[in-house]
Order: structure tokens, then sequence, then C-alpha cells
């Protein structure tokens, strides 16, 4: 169901990441640590109200797509609109430059790698939601990309990501096309998101066939710690 992706972080925590979801049937984010990305059922804004009380005060995180009325404490640091793009089905997958499979053992070097690039999107953890591939110079993990959010039919290609040093060498289309075709071997349909602005990158994902669905945005939101001060002056005395 192609309208899921108009709400993906939700549709992925009630299906295949249920077991890193905390929180109920209106409700959801992922545990801390895995992804800062939380989600509201569909139904509107009493889906909002349940998700607050799974935000500890003082803590960011990300909300995908229509935002209802947010409410009091929630500040919106960022919004970023994205591309929302579909994976072609076909892919070529050359094989002239040797790839990694990442686990466990490569966390830091990852999060190292992502957070240096594009800073906040990825956790330590977040590579325990999918496959992560990476590429490697002189021992040095250099380029990687995976997959994050995963949803009935539909898996999201995330930290997709070069270190400076190694750009203009195609190591982000070579990792894409193996998460591709690995994908579409299993009959799930890649998608990913890109910010608009990030016109480069747009052009790479077309050229490889990528198409357009639609613009979605990301926000980012802060909820604000409610001083005992600011209860006070609302209690009459």
């Amino acid at each position: 169901m192609e309208t899921a992706l108009d709400n993906p972080a939700w549709w992925a925590l009630d299906s295949y990441h249920a077991n890193f979801a905390i929180g109920g049937d209106l409700a959801k984010r992922y545990q801390p640590g895995i992804l800062p990305f939380a989600a509201c059922h569909p139904a509107g804004q009493d889906s909002v109200a349940a998700l607050d009380p799974l935000i500890k005060e003082g803590e960011t995180f990300y909300l995908i797509g229509e935002l209802p009325t947010p409410p009091v404490g929630w500040v919106i640091e960022l919004e970023l609109p994205c591309a929302q793009m579909i994976g072609p089905a076909a892919i070529t997958d050359p094989e002239d430059v040797p790839l990694s499979l990442l686990g466990e053992a490569d966390k830091e070097e990852m999060y190292d790698l992502i957070t240096g690039v594009q800073p906040g999107y990825y956790n330590r953890d977040t590579l325990r939601l999918g496959t992560y591939y990476g590429i490697r110079m002189n021992g040095r993990l250099v380029a990687m990309a995976g997959e994050r959010l995963r949803l009935k039919g539909y898996t999201e290609l995330s930290a997709i990501c070069t270190h400076p040093e190694y750009t203009g060498r195609q190591y982000a289309q070579r990792l894409i096309a193996r998460l591709c075709r690995l994908q579409y071997t299993s009959g799930i349909i890649p998608v990913l998101h890109v910010a608009t602005g990030n016109e480069r990158a747009i052009r790479l994902y077309e050229y490889m066939g990528f198409t357009h669905r639609r613009q979605i945005s990301f926000r980012r939101i802060r909820k604000t710690v409610l001083r005992q001060a600011t209860f006070s002056r609302l209690i009459p005395c």
C-alpha cells in the first residue's frame, strides 16, 4: 500500500520494527539509541497527545510527514523538505569495487562517518534496523549505505554517505545498487529521502532510475523543559 509511505515511521514501528518500538495504538517511538524518530497514528490530534508522554523533557526527536497541532512545549527546530523517491525495477550491480558487510564491530566507525557528513539522523545502534554495506580504503571506512525504515513492501535506503576526501568515485552508486538488488530479489521496493536542496544527489538517483513520489518533510522537534516557575504562575493563589 503506497500510501503508507506518507507516514513511513508509523507503519515501520507498527510492523517490521515493532520490537524496537515504545508506545501504543496511537503513538510510537523508536527506543532511545536506535533512532531519534517518533510517529503518530494517522488518526490525528489524539495521536499527538498520546506521543507527548513518550518524549522526555529536553529530548530532540523527528517526525516525518504531516504534523497536527503540536502540544505546548514542542519547539520545531528544523523543517527539512525532502524528495521521496522510489527505486527502479531493475538496476545494475557492478563488481568493480569490493563492498564490506558492516556490523557491530564497525559501529563506531559508521557513527563517526555519518555524523561527520550528516549529523542527527543516525544513532550508534541504528545499524540494527537493517543491512549496511561499506567501502574501505587502506582499512578506513570511507563510504556506507544501509536500510532504515522497513514497512510492508518497502525498505528505506539511508545513511548514504561518502567521506569528502573520496567523493566523485561512484561509491554511493555502487552501494545503492547492491542494496537495491538485494531488496528486489526479496520482493521489496527500495525508497529513499533526500533533501530537496541536494541537487547533486537527486541527479544521481534520477540517473540510477529512481522516480519522484512526493515531497515530504522531516521535522526536528525539541520538547522543552517546563520549569516549576511556569506552573506556579498558572495556578491561582
